[in-house]
């Protein structure tokens, strides 16, 4: 006996995902593509996408504490989300993601989008005025650019004084 196919429910998500701050130009517009593709692929449309820029992050994330927010809507299966979040998982680039489920049982032939609402934005570098995180080797003085831009103090070139007597400890000879 053949059992009768039940067709998937298209269904509205929404998903974030949040990017390194420092993240390359180059490599924000392959994951975006990426996310494109996916979501064509697997039957789904997307109907929004916003780039909110770098914002503070709630609590640190990997040691950063800025990131690129990238807001999407879209129409799809469980498939689609199953898929755009394992995609997003293997991008070293992305901290963060979260996808939240809005409606049951879209018609997707009645849904209108507008091209300028599915576009992504190019991500800019982060300004020269803004604040660049800290690798651990900076913070701790281990980066030679670091202690080439640290103010000398003056206690840094100044030899002992001669009438100081040295450890006593330090003459004994062992017996």
């Amino acid at each position: 006996m053949a059992k009768a196919q039940i067709a998937p429910r298209t269904r509205e998500y929404e998903a974030i995902y949040v990017l390194r701050p420092d993240v390359a130009k180059d490599n924000a517009a392959r994951i975006a593509s990426r996310v494109e593709e996916v979501v064509g692929r697997e039957g789904g449309k997307l109907t929004l996408v916003e780039t909110w820029g770098r914002r503070l992050l709630a609590y640190p994330v990997t040691k950063h504490k800025r990131g690129v927010y990238v807001y999407l809507k879209f129409v799809g299966t469980g498939s689609v989300v199953s898929e755009l979040e394992r995609n997003l998982r293997m991008q070293d680039d992305v901290l963060k993601y979260l996808t939240i489920k809005l409606r049951d049982d879209i018609d997707l032939g009645s849904l209108e989008v507008k091209p300028e609402d599915v576009k992504f934005e190019a991500i800019e570098p982060p300004a020269e005025g803004e604040e660049v995180e800290e690798s651990r080797e900076r913070e701790l003085g281990l980066d030679e650019s670091a202690l080439a831009e640290r103010p000398r103090r003056d206690f840094d070139d100044e030899e002992p004084e001669e009438d100081e007597a040295p450890d006593a400890a330090s003459e004994e000879e062992p017996s």
